[in-house]
């Protein structure tokens, strides 16, 4: 591999390559970025100029009217509530699992695995997912946002994928150091497994942090909005959207800046979130693909 690189065409191919992820990485961020220095300009400027990355006239109106009540604040943190404990839960239900699934020698393993494709595939649809949660007494409820995307049946093969390569030896000679299944599951596999927790807790975070269909479809009561129903509402609503934030506002809201602003400030959680899990993520993103 490092002759190839030493090479006049690997040398051709290396310099492609970083001005193509170079490229990527630009349109990438660029966007972003003017998101944010849209947040801190001024309504006429926004009107006036169709892109840029330095406002002429900074000012903070769009974060001052977005703080000045608690709207953005507590749909904040609802989502903060909803993102952790559902990571929490959805991380639980699918190591504990998806471990057993892993076992061969595990009684109904081939009918259960059946039944978790068979729900990839399929699912009730919207009006039979609305009555159970209906009937469960979840509606209007931070459950009702958790428990019905508990485990994801992909992200549960992969990890069970991941428990199936690991050697068989190391379960056997937890057995013979007398540990129970739980003992080999917690001691043994777990700490071994930290690339593919670190994957999936981000896969699982991103998920609850970013939905806002679920809470559209079962919350009524808008104090328990999170951001990202806010946020969507305040985008498809150009005049109100953000509840008793324009009651409370003392002054007009810029609409447009103001757009920006949220976004920024629901976005920003999740980004900090990353260089937390940066370690693992990249050597656990592939793991539990290679073979099933």
């Amino acid at each position: 591999m490092h002759r190839m690189h030493n090479t006049s065409s690997g040398k051709v191919f290396d310099v492609f390559n970083h001005i193509f992820l170079a490229i990527v990485g630009i349109v990438t961020v660029v966007p972003f970025l003017y998101v944010i220095a849209g947040s801190f300009a001024s309504e006429s400027e926004l009107a006036t100029r169709s892109f840029f990355l330095i406002p002429n006239e900074f000012t903070t109106v769009a974060y001052e009217y977005i703080f000045s009540t608690n709207a953005v604040i507590r749909s904040l943190g609802i989502s903060i509530l909803v993102t952790v404990v559902g990571t929490i839960l959805s991380m639980i239900l699918t190591l504990t699992m998806a471990y057993p699934l892993s076992r061969k020698n595990m009684v109904g393993r081939n009918l259960l695995l059946n039944l978790i494709l068979f729900s990839m595939l399929f699912n009730g649809g919207m009006i039979p997912t609305y009555l159970l949660v209906k009937n469960l007494g979840l509606l209007d409820s931070i459950w009702a946002l958790i428990l019905p995307m508990a485990i994801n049946p992909f992200n549960l093969i992969i990890v069970k994928t991941f428990f199936q390569q690991l050697p068989q030896e190391l379960e056997d000679s937890s057995k013979i150091d007398g540990c129970t299944e739980f003992q080999t599951f917690w001691r043994v596999m777990l700490p071994l497994s930290k690339p593919v927790i670190a994957t999936f807790t981000l896969f699982y975070a991103v998920f609850y942090w970013n939905d806002f269909f679920n809470a559209l479809l079962y919350l009524t009561d808008t104090t328990k909005w999170p951001i990202q129903l806010l946020l969507q509402q305040l985008v498809m609503v150009a005049n109100s959207g953000l509840g008793d934030l324009q009651e409370a506002s003392l002054y007009e809201p810029p609409e447009e800046s103001i757009k920006l602003a949220v976004i920024v400030v629901a976005t920003i959680p999740i980004l900090l979130f990353y260089p937390f899990l940066q370690k693992h993520f990249a050597k656990g993103v592939m793991l539990g693909s290679v073979k099933g």
